[in-house]
C-alpha cells in the first residue's frame, strides 16, 4: 500500500509533471502576427508611392468592369501588384485570392488593411470556396487580384483554374508585366521581387480575352501559350 502511494506521488514531482511546450514562443509567434500586418501595409502603401512608374496601357484602354476584371500578376512581383489593382481600378470593389497556408493568413491580415475583401484558398486546398469566391466576385462586377502561379509555383506558369473561370463568366484578364528597376531579388521559389525606394518601375498592361472552351485539352493550351507568352514578366 505504502509502495503504491509513493509511486503516485512521485508523478506529482516537479521534475515529473509535464510543462507546457513552446508557450512562450507561441505567444512570440502570436504577437508577431498580430503586429506584422500592422506594420507591413504601411510600408507597403509608402514603398509602392515612393516608385516613378512608368505605365504602358493596352490600347483597348482598361477593361469595362460591369463583367468583373481578373488582374493578375506573377507572384514574385507582389511588392507592387497589390497596389497597382487599386490605383487602376481606384472606385472598384477589389477582392484577393490568397492561399490558407500560415504564410497566407499574413498576407490575408495585410491585405484587408490595404482594402481587399480576403477569397481564401487555391488550387490544392479549399478548392471548391475559392472557385466560388472568385465567380461570385467576377458576377458581381469585382476586380479580383490574383497570382496565376502562386502560391506555389511553378514559377511564371498559369495555372487553369482561373482562366476557367474567367472564360465561364465572360471576364476578361488584365495582365501586368511589371518590370523594376535593380530589384533586391530573394532566394525564393518565386524569385520575389522588394522595388527600391524611389526607384523606376515600367508596368505594361495585356489585356486578354479569354475564350469559351470546348475541351479541357484546348485550356491547357491557352493557358501555356500565356506562361510563354509573359513567362520574361
Amino acid at each position: 500500500m505504502q509502495e503504491a502511494a509513493k509511486k503516485q506521488l512521485k508523478k506529482f514531482r516537479p521534475e515529473n509533471l509535464e510543462r507546457p511546450r513552446g508557450t512562450a514562443h507561441s505567444l512570440v509567434n502570436t504577437t508577431l502576427r498580430n503586429i506584422a500586418p500592422a506594420l507591413i501595409a504601411p510600408l507597403l502603401r509608402s514603398l509602392f508611392s515612393s516608385q516613378r512608374i512608368e505605365l504602358r496601357m493596352p490600347g483597348e484602354g482598361l477593361p469595362d468592369r460591369r463583367r468583373g476584371v481578373v488582374f493578375a500578376f506573377w507572384h514574385g512581383k507582389m511588392a507592387t501588384g497589390w497596389l497597382l489593382a487599386r490605383r487602376l481600378f481606384p472606385n472598384a470593389s477589389h477582392a484577393a485570392v490568397v492561399s490558407l497556408s500560415k504564410d497566407g493568413q499574413l498576407l490575408s491580415d495585410t491585405l484587408g488593411r490595404l482594402g481587399f475583401r480576403l477569397i481564401r484558398g487555391s488550387s490544392s486546398k479549399g478548392k471548391e470556396a475559392v472557385r466560388s469566391g472568385i465567380a461570385d466576385a467576377l458576377r458581381s462586377g469585382e476586380v479580383v487580384a490574383v497570382t496565376p502561379d502562386g502560391p506555389r509555383g511553378p514559377i511564371n506558369r498559369f495555372k487553369y483554374g482561373t482562366l476557367r473561370l474567367a472564360s465561364e463568366t465572360g471576364s476578361p484578364v488584365l495582365f501586368a508585366d511589371i518590370a523594376h528597376d535593380r530589384p533586391r531579388i530573394l532566394k525564393s521559389w518565386d524569385r520575389f521581387e522588394i522595388p527600391r525606394p524611389f526607384g523606376r518601375a515600367v508596368i505594361t498592361l495585356h489585356l486578354v480575352d479569354v475564350p469559351r472552351f470546348d475541351s479541357e485539352e484546348e485550356l491547357q493550351r491557352f493557358a501555356n501559350s500565356l506562361s510563354e507568352r509573359f513567362a520574361h514578366a
